[in-house]
């Protein structure tokens, strides 16, 4: 299989992903046995059902950008965005559940047109961001189809089992597809590759999934081969006003 691997400003561009939720409606799948018990079995590498349930409060800088945090537990979400040559700085506080809140843009907060399109933004921003995060997690949830399509070497040459990920009616860009690398040595996703449709023969791209790292209960992947610090940490407690009032910093 050839791999193909592009630019940082690409990688921006191309990636279009899935709801990354802790639910959602009973949308049908097909998961073949293979495939099940090997996405069974990377969930238990990182820690388990238990563990990713009972871990409450993740932040993480997209590419050491945009910065997350996500309460898991109630679905609140802070996304501080900073200014660009994309735009100005952004800061977003919003429900998950109910896809409402507050946005500041260069320090004003907006009404009206303005805020509803700047949710979308954070809504947007966020199923992106957290599904670089935390798809090794998400590989059994409703509306994905998981199948085992054999093995292959990876760019690191050693050998994994090709998991292809495809979805039904769920998500921002349902007919993407990935192929998921689940390493031998392992038992954890350490690569991937992106096609923005179902019958693309050539990835958009192909990456690792690295430097597998414990944060309490669970393991994160902290690298995606380019070098950035996603920062992340995993608390058991934050306070409430992180993801309502804007004006409060995290010390």
């Amino acid at each position: 299989m050839t791999k193909r691997f592009v630019s940082a400003a690409v990688l921006l561009l191309l990636i279009a992903t899935p709801v990354a939720s802790d639910g959602g409606g009973a949308v049908p799948i097909q998961v073949d046995p293979e495939a099940r018990a090997i996405a069974e079995s990377v969930m238990d590498a990182m820690g388990g059902r238990d563990g990713w349930d009972s871990t409450r409060h993740i932040a993480w800088k997209f590419f050491g950008g945009r910065q997350h945090y996500w309460d898991k537990h109630t679905g609140n979400i802070r996304i501080e965005i900073p200014a660009s040559d994309r735009g100005p700085e952004m800061l977003i506080l919003m429900s998950l559940n109910s896809r409402s809140g507050r946005v500041w843009t260069s320090g004003e907060e907006l009404i009206g047109t303005p805020l509803q399109e700047g949710l979308e933004r954070g809504w947007r921003s966020w199923v992106n961001d957290s599904y670089w995060m935390f798809m090794p997690y998400k590989l059994l949830d409703p509306g994905v189809n998981l199948r085992h399509v054999g093995e292959d070497i990876m760019a690191d040459d050693r050998e994994a089992d090709v998991l292809e990920m495809t979805f039904e009616s769920v998500g921002v860009t349902p007919d993407n597809r990935y192929l998921v690398y689940v390493a031998r040595d392992s038992g954890l996703v350490e690569q991937w590759s992106y096609f923005a449709s179902r019958d693309q023969t050539e990835p958009g791209f192909t990456l690792p999934w690295e430097n597998w790292t414990s944060f309490g209960s669970i393991l994160l992947s902290t690298g995606r081969g380019r070098g950035e610090d996603w920062d992340i940490h995993v608390y058991d407690e934050l306070p409430e006003a992180l993801y309502g009032d804007p004006d409060y910093t995290l010390e």
